[in-house]
């Protein structure tokens, strides 16, 4: 029979693996919801460089992401993880000792270059059956927009407590415990080898970045991820200002939308996905975004406004997070999935530097509200692309370990696979030993499927 329960080993590296992602993720957005107020008591402040030092390492984290994935296939993944949070863990402490911006920019630079994202999903492939790998990727996914939740929350918190160099400390501190976790509890895999699912094929990449339909997806990660970190340069004025709020206490606002906005689109995502509405909800999310930038714009004057329209958005950008990278499996092919979400990726990280860069300028130059017209211009040349998007099909992947076999055993085995009930799309590749399939789930022979699975336990 297919175990298709995680072993306890899988488990293990699902939860370690979290905990590495969520650690680095959790340095590097606690800063966000304080830092373009105290950037102000910086030497050599200018709201277009604390743009810049807020954003800047979302360009050396896409800049850097992929060729260090690729040389985790050359010398290890533990080796590639471990020197990119050292690295991560420097920038920090560079930051938490930096009395000036070009310090916070060095600092936050160096922590984005250790961009460790693709190596750690290599390491996860490595460490579990091609069977529950989805599921472990699905969970470390989750962690990851978490820890953005608690961090918005935290970054006030700890402000509060021990100023901005305690934000870079705890930092600090969160990569140290990172690097032990990768050291002392992450299994050493015993080979490692290349995953089509989860890293990028330079062959492939093209095929990618061509892709009509994943270039829309693109986009609107890059879009999203803009918005919210243009809107971030102002919002924590906003909530001084408006709402009277200091800074210690942000977290008041943050905590009580994000955990209603969450709340809120779930049901949306269970319309998108069993009912097959996926284009639809899509649509009606952007609609929100767009309209809660309209409304920062022009209604945020009271606190009961400011915090209605960021309960709008959080819950569109929430649900939109969510829905992308589902968007990216359904449109990618299986085998290349891998390339598809390592553009998807970089087009995320672009997002965040140039979200947080144009921000500045245009405080600087325009003032604060001249950033929510540009946000919704964002918004609105998003919902272009969105509109004229194919319906995807609600298919979902499926991963088979077959062993070893050779091109011509592949050829029949995909030939076989094919005529399994609910198989819709079924590539082999030999030298992989995996079959990767399209299925539609509430057709799919699962017993039948079961029969050309090799089985093989990747970890006990």
């Amino acid at each position: 029979m297919l175990q298709k329960e995680m072993t306890t080993g899988e488990r293990r590296v699902a939860l370690s693996l979290a905990g590495v992602f969520s650690a680095r993720m959790l340095g590097l957005f606690m800063i966000v919801p304080v830092f373009a107020l105290y950037a102000k008591e910086l030497d050599g402040y200018s709201p277009s460089l604390a743009g810049l030092a807020i954003g800047i390492y979302g360009l050396t984290q896409a800049v850097f992401q992929i060729p260090l994935g690729m040389l985790s296939d050359r010398i290890g993944r533990k080796p590639v993880i471990i020197a990119g949070l050292i690295l991560f863990l420097l920038g920090s402490i560079i930051a938490a000792m930096s009395d000036s911006l070009t310090g916070i920019i060095i600092g936050r630079s160096m922590q984005g270059a250790g961009a460790i994202a693709s190596a750690v999903m290599a390491l996860a492939a490595d460490l579990t059956r091609e069977e529950n790998r989805i599921k472990v990727m699905a969970f470390i996914g989750i962690s990851i927009g978490l820890s953005f939740s608690v961090a918005m929350v935290l970054g006030p918190i700890i402000h509060g407590w021990f100023s901005l160099s305690g934000i870079f400390w705890t930092t600090g501190l969160l990569a140290v415990i990172a690097i032990l976790i990768v050291a002392l509890v992450v299994p050493t895999p015993v080979v490692h080898r290349f995953h089509r699912d989860t890293e990028v094929e330079p062959e492939w990449f093209k095929h990618a970045v061509r892709d009509t339909q994943l270039l829309r997806v693109d986009f609107g990660i890059f879009s999203l991820h803009l918005i919210f970190m243009a809107m971030l340069i102002v919002l924590p004025q906003m909530l001084l200002e408006q709402g009277g709020l200091e800074v210690q206490r942000h977290w008041l606002v943050y905590l009580p939308v994000l955990f209603l906005s969450i709340l809120a689109i779930v049901p949306f995502i269970i319309i998108a996905e069993k009912k097959h509405k996926l284009k639809q909800v899509l649509t009606g999310a952007v609609i929100i975004l767009c309209l809660s930038q309209v409304g920062l714009y022009l209604v945020s004057h009271t606190m009961v406004n400011l915090v209605f329209m960021l309960l709008l958005f959080f819950a569109a950008f929430n649900l939109l997070e969510a829905m992308l990278p589902s968007l990216v499996a359904k449109l990618a092919p299986v085998e290349h999935k891998g390339t598809a979400m390592g553009v998807y990726s970089t087009s995320q990280f672009l997002g965040i530097f140039a979200g947080a860069s144009i921000g500045g300028w245009l405080v600087k130059h325009y003032g604060e509200t001249s950033v929510f017209i540009f946000t919704l211009i964002v918004g609105l040349c998003w919902l272009l692309f969105v509109a004229t998007m194919r319906k995807p099909k609600y298919l979902s992947s499926h991963l088979l370990n077959i062993g070893t076999v050779t091109k011509e055993q592949a050829e029949d085995l995909a030939k076989a696979i094919s005529q399994v009930v609910g198989v819709v799309e079924t590539t082999v590749i030999a030298e992989d030993g995996v079959a990767y399939l399209k299925v539609d789930k509430k057709r799919l022979n699962m017993e039948q499927l079961q029969a050309y699975s090799n089985n093989n336990v990747a970890i006990a």
